[in-house]
Formats: structure tokens, C-alpha cells, sequence
């Protein structure tokens, strides 16, 4: 009997550290695609009409997507789904494949967020109802608020919230660089992230997207605090030459950290190494004038046999 039960117990110890050798990482990223639409744009010094994304364009942005190889990632500035599908069959032919894709229809219709992911989602919630109170009279979010869940191996769930805030362009005199309106957005998706986590017991999440401002800006206030309450914090991350920005605004000539994660408190330690990472391949910036940052949340399962 005692021969038996050692036989079991070294089966069961065999089997856990088995799954505990297959649990891995789960790497999120979110990348900025820079109008992966048709629209009118220059191309090889030639103005086009409704013009779609050039393909040497395509190629480095799945470029950067293949270096980094996220399991989740959230990218803004697509065009509608038929865009989404098809760098997602573009990306399986290079051998990177994405069973499931997650579109956002905002106000805005002619870009938005959306979600490739390697995982199946638990749960999908698109929130384009936001608004909030702007000038004398009330504004929508323009590209809605996409909430996701996931179940990681050790059956917690964690969730994932996925913003493209307003950006700095702006014709209302009285808030210029849309500072006002920006901030409002922020303000209107932090309460719903806050109902849809907070208050219904969740306090694992990541806010992840393209805020359109600094790391110390009102708008990334939001989602840090309210009031006495914290929230969360932003993930620092860097290139491979300790260099943090996201953005490169060429007209003027400026270089700004806007892309990135906000990661609730409980879910802060399981971000490994505490931060995060900015793709900088060779010729980064012909596929967008955003880069990829992306990082990993350590599996539960994993720290727990450390």
C-alpha cells in the first residue's frame, strides 16, 4: 500500500512540474499601425487619392510584429476589419498565425483599436457608448474602449483594456493641442475600467494603447489615481539603447514616450524584470512613426513552485 501511494505521489509530483515546465510568459504588446487604411497620403514624393497603406510599409510593420512575437497585441490606427484580416492572413502566411482577431467600430470610422491574439479571449466587451461632458455639450470617445479577458494557466483571469486616446490635433481655439478633451476621454474610460474591474472584484488588468501624451500629462493621470484611490501604474520600457520613446513626430523634429501599460498594483509583480520593452529594428520608422513596446506577465503557476 505505502508502495502504491509513493508511486502516485511521485506521479503527481512528475506531472505538476510538467505544466509548471510548459507554463511560460505571456507577452502583450501594442503598437500603433499608423493609418493601415486607404486615405489620401504621399507615396514615393507622388500625392494619392485614397491610397492604401504601401506594402513596404506592411512588410516592416510585420517585420517588427515577427521580432517581437507578442501572444496578445492591440494595435490602433487600423482600418476597418477587412484590414485587420488581412494583415492578420499576411502574417499567417510568414508563419506567425493569430486565431483570434477582435475589431472595435468607434465613432471614429475610419480608425481603430482592434486585437490579434494567440489566445482564445474568455470574454469580449466593446464599449463604444462612452462620453463626457466637452465645451457646451457632450463628446463620445472616439475609438471606444475594447475589454478583453483572459484565463492564464492557474485559472485566474486577468484583463486587458485597449485605448486610442485623442490626438494633439485640434480646431476649438479654447483647447489647444486638445488637451481638455484628451483628459475627458481618459477620464471617461478610467470609471468604466474601474466599474468593470474594481467593482466587480477583478485587480489583475492592463490599460494598454496609444494615450497621445507624456507619462506625467493629465490624461495619464487618470489612470493612475482618483482621488485617494490608485489605480495603477505606467510600465517603464526602453529600447536596446536605453532610449524610451514610442513616437516620432517628424514635422517638428520630437521624439515622445505616448504608447505604452498602465498595470494595476496586483498585477505590477508579475510583470517580469518590472518593465518593459521598445522594438528598434533596422528602418523601424518606414513601417510607422510609432514602435512597438511589448511585455511579460509571468505566470502565476510558474512563481508558484519558485
Amino acid at each position: 500500500m505505502r508502495f502504491v501511494l509513493s508511486q502516485c505521489c511521485l506521479l503527481l509530483a512528475a506531472v505538476f512540474c510538467l505544466q509548471s515546465a510548459d507554463a511560460k510568459p505571456i507577452r502583450l504588446a501594442t503598437y500603433n499601425l499608423n493609418n493601415y487604411l486607404v486615405m489620401d497620403r504621399h507615396v514615393d514624393a507622388v500625392w494619392r487619392p485614397s491610397y492604401p497603406k504601401p506594402e513596404a510599409d506592411k512588410k516592416i510593420i510585420r517585420q517588427v510584429i515577427k521580432q517581437a512575437l507578442p501572444d496578445i497585441l492591440a494595435v490602433q490606427e487600423i482600418g476597418t476589419l477587412p484590414f485587420l484580416e488581412e494583415l492578420r492572413a499576411d502574417l499567417a502566411q510568414e508563419g506567425v498565425h493569430y486565431p483570434y482577431a477582435i475589431h472595435l467600430e468607434g465613432v471614429d470610422q475610419v480608425r481603430h483599436v482592434a486585437v490579434l491574439s494567440k489566445l482564445a479571449p474568455a470574454a469580449v466587451v466593446k464599449h463604444s457608448d462612452l462620453d463626457f461632458k466637452y465645451q457646451n455639450g457632450r463628446k463620445r470617445v472616439k475609438r471606444g474602449l475594447l475589454e478583453l479577458s483572459f484565463e492564464r494557466s492557474d485559472g485566474s483571469v486577468f484583463k486587458l483594456f485597449v485605448v486610442h486616446l485623442k490626438s494633439r490635433w485640434s480646431d476649438v481655439k479654447a483647447d489647444p493641442e486638445s488637451q481638455q478633451r484628451r483628459s475627458r476621454e481618459a477620464e471617461a474610460c478610467r470609471n468604466r475600467i474601474i466599474e468593470r474591474s474594481y467593482d466587480l472584484g477583478i485587480t489583475d488588468f492592463v490599460v494598454v494603447g496609444d494615450f497621445n501624451d507624456h507619462p506625467a500629462s493629465s490624461t495619464l493621470r487618470r489612470f493612475y489615481r482618483k482621488g485617494d484611490f490608485d489605480i495603477g501604474a505606467l510600465v517603464p520600457a526602453s529600447d536596446s539603447r536605453g532610449e524610451q520613446w514610442t513616437y516620432f513626430y517628424q514635422k517638428q523634429v520630437v521624439y515622445s514616450l505616448v504608447d505604452g501599460f498602465v498595470v494595476s498594483g496586483a498585477l505590477m509583480p508579475e510583470v517580469v524584470a518590472g518593465d518593459g520593452h521598445i522594438v528598434d529594428i533596422p528602418g523601424v520608422l518606414l513601417g510607422s512613426d510609432h514602435r512597438m513596446v511589448y511585455l511579460d506577465l509571468a505566470d502565476p503557476a510558474l512563481e508558484a513552485t519558485d
